[in-house]
């Protein structure tokens, strides 16, 4: 599946940067690869991927923090991390926006 979706983005890539049709064929790709994004199953897909990969990163930081290299870990970074483990687990409020507040 995930060399299926590279080929079609390699394919698509390719073809707007080779083009000869210009600019309205690359707004036409372009509509239509924001019409898929906002499509409510591919959210929802997006919304589990990114479920699972939060899960993911607090199991696992879990087991490290519980084992002995997670220890030595924790007393060496405590002192020099300003940084908090909430801050790495909350997502970026820009990041999927554009300035005029639609979502991509």
């Amino acid at each position: 599946m995930r060399g299926k979706l590279m080929f079609i983005t390699g394919l698509a890539a390719g073809f707007v940067l080779g083009s000869r049709a210009g600019r309205e064929k690359y707004e036409e790709i372009r509509s239509n690869a924001k019409k898929v994004w906002e499509h409510p199953s591919v959210q929802e897909a997006a919304g589990v991927a990114q479920a699972q990969a939060n899960k993911l990163y607090s199991e696992s930081k879990d087991k490290i923090q519980s084992s002995k290299l997670g220890e030595k870990l924790n007393t060496t970074s405590s002192t020099s991390s300003s940084t908090s483990d909430s801050d790495l687990t909350q997502p970026l409020a820009s990041s999927n926006s554009k300035p005029g507040g639609t979502t991509l």
